[in-house]
């Protein structure tokens, strides 16, 4: 059940799997066999859990939820923060059958109550947390079948503490349907993504083990939640992987949060978004010594600006591992090497997978042009749920149209221009938002900034920008004018903010992401 073997490709390697395939059994199971029982598998600041006490419980778990009336192929929905229960939950569905819907803890009722009735959700398990926004997402739409906590004497976790500790995972093959993502949202709507068993060891071994080099001695510690893309592949697909141990917090992550972790628990693999990077180093609460464990540093999900890099090798002992991926490829694609960061660049393609950058006639540009960037490999998924329009456009011959815009060089690195949604046209010219994002950075009073197109009195796009500063108080026309002069001498001409919004706060997913969409909504 989770033999996996490999082959040369003319698009680099390709995984061959056994038939019947099921992946719990690969990250979990195939760990009890080979010896590996009595290892942690996931520690806690309360608890820790080997490998045979994972198996157990996702037994218990699955068992649980198939007492519960679910049948192979429902789906169940996961309002969960990080903890084992997490871990017993998904994987004990996956092993049932059954398809884990891992949810954003973070959305509101209006967003609960619309995936539930696009997902056709049998079932939602929920941590006690998150009541109030769920209870009201109940009341306004057709709720699923079978609410319930996941703690507490009618929580899932009572009714898994009596169930069998034996289960014998439901027969699938590596193109079965194993669970599903919604898309954090950062353009609209929430969006379906469909993943199979394979996804997960092609992440697993492709990007993690094959370029990340990760291994069975590493400890993870992501600051990514588990209900995201790279939030379930640091902190526990590719640990369970290569049988290694991760680190998981409940807490919304902070700087003092991450400090206490890695200095309790000293981490040899770190994730976080370029903000969190940026937030930690501002905060001036950890050092050189402090980092000396980390040999592993691994960013997504935003550009990474050049400064926070060079903050970051200051007192770090290896670099910023920047890639890019998606919910729809599942991990990344495109990434940097510890030992091959070239900056400003997102790497070079991950072993593989195929990339391409093509123009809006659909024709491929040579180096050096930008164009949408357009990935096919095999952890892509098969495709959206209830949303034939989008697959029609963004899924065409196993192509996924990632709505990034690039440029590539003549070496095969690639360059990040921004969303090809949040590109301006400033004088008939296209200008890439992180381009002038990365300037304002560079000024030493920026924490964040986000720059989005507004129209002037002649009706014409001009760049606007959304600052955070690392002290409130500098605000005021006098930096805003200094901000325009610094992004002058860095930028060509027609590039320079003509509008300043200095701001505590910008809006982001969950995972971090900045929503420049909201920021265009703002008057």
């Amino acid at each position: 059940m989770y033999r996996v073997e490999r082959k040369r490709t003319a698009h680099g390697p390709e995984l061959v799997f056994a038939t019947p395939f099921n992946m719990t059994s690969a990250l979990i199971d195939r760990h009890i066999d080979e010896g590996r029982g009595a290892k942690t598998a996931i520690v806690t600041l309360e608890e820790t859990v080997s490998y045979a006490d994972l198996a157990k419980a996702t037994n218990r778990f699955g068992n649980a939820m198939l007492g519960l009336g679910f049948r192979p192929g429902d789906r169940v929905l996961m309002i969960l923060k990080g903890a084992p229960e997490f871990f017993y939950a998904f994987f004990g569905a996956v092993k049932a059958g059954l398809i884990p819907v891992p949810l954003n803890t973070l959305l509101k009722a209006a967003d609960y109550a619309f995936i539930m009735t696009d997902s056709g959700a049998k079932g939602l398990v929920y941590s006690s947390e998150f009541a109030p926004e769920i209870e009201a997402a109940l009341g306004q739409c057709t709720p699923p079948s079978r609410v319930l906590p996941m703690m507490g004497p009618d929580g899932l976790a009572a009714l898994a503490a009596n169930a069998a500790s034996d289960l014998s995972p439901v027969p699938s093959t590596a193109e079965s349907d194993c669970f599903w993502l919604y898309s954090s949202g950062t353009t609209g709507r929430p969006k379906g993504v469909i993943h199979v068993h394979r996804d997960v060891i092609a992440v697993s071994q492709l990007y993690a083990v094959d370029v990340g080099g990760v291994e069975e001695s590493d400890l993870f510690y992501s600051t990514f939640p588990l209900f995201f893309a790279a939030g379930l592949g640091c902190g526990a697909l590719f640990p369970l992987w290569v049988g290694a141990t991760t680190i998981v917090d409940g807490r919304r992550p902070s700087p003092p949060i991450a400090v206490e972790i890695i200095q309790r628990f000293r981490p040899t693999y770190f994730a976080a978004v370029p903000t969190f990077y940026a937030a930690l180093l501002a905060s001036n609460l950890i050092g050189r010594d402090g980092l000396s464990s980390i040999k592993r540093c691994i960013t997504g999900g935003e550009a990474l600006p050049a400064e926070i890099q060079r903050q970051w090798c200051a007192l770090a002992p290896v670099p910023i591992m920047e890639g890019i991926g998606s919910t729809e490829s599942l991990h990344i694609y495109i990434t940097n090497r510890t030992g091959d960061v070239k900056e400003l660049s997102t790497g070079r393609a991950v072993p593989g997978y195929q990339i391409r950058i093509l123009d809006d006639a659909g024709k491929e540009v040579p180096p050096g042009e930008q164009g949408r960037m357009w990935v096919k490999g095999p952890s892509v998924t098969r495709g959206y749920w209830n949303n034939p329009e989008r697959n029609a456009t963004h899924l065409v011959d196993g192509w996924l149209n990632t709505g990034d815009t690039f440029v590539r060089d003549a070496e095969g690195y690639y360059y990040f221009a921004g969303r090809s949604d949040d590109m301006l046209k400033v004088g008939g010219i296209w200008v890439s938002p992180f381009e002038i994002e990365s300037a304002l950075f560079d000024h030493p009073k920026v924490l964040e900034a986000a720059v989005v197109g507004r129209r002037d009195e002649a009706g014409l796009f001009k760049p606007e920008a959304w600052v955070v500063l690392k002290s409130p108080s500098d605000a005021g026309d006098d930096l805003a004018e200094d901000l325009r002069q610094h992004c002058r001498t860095r930028l060509a001409a027609y590039k320079y903010p003509r509008w300043f919004n200095f701001v505590t706060e910008l809006p982001k997913t969950a995972t971090g992401k900045i929503q420049r969409f909201k920021l265009r909504k703002v008057d």
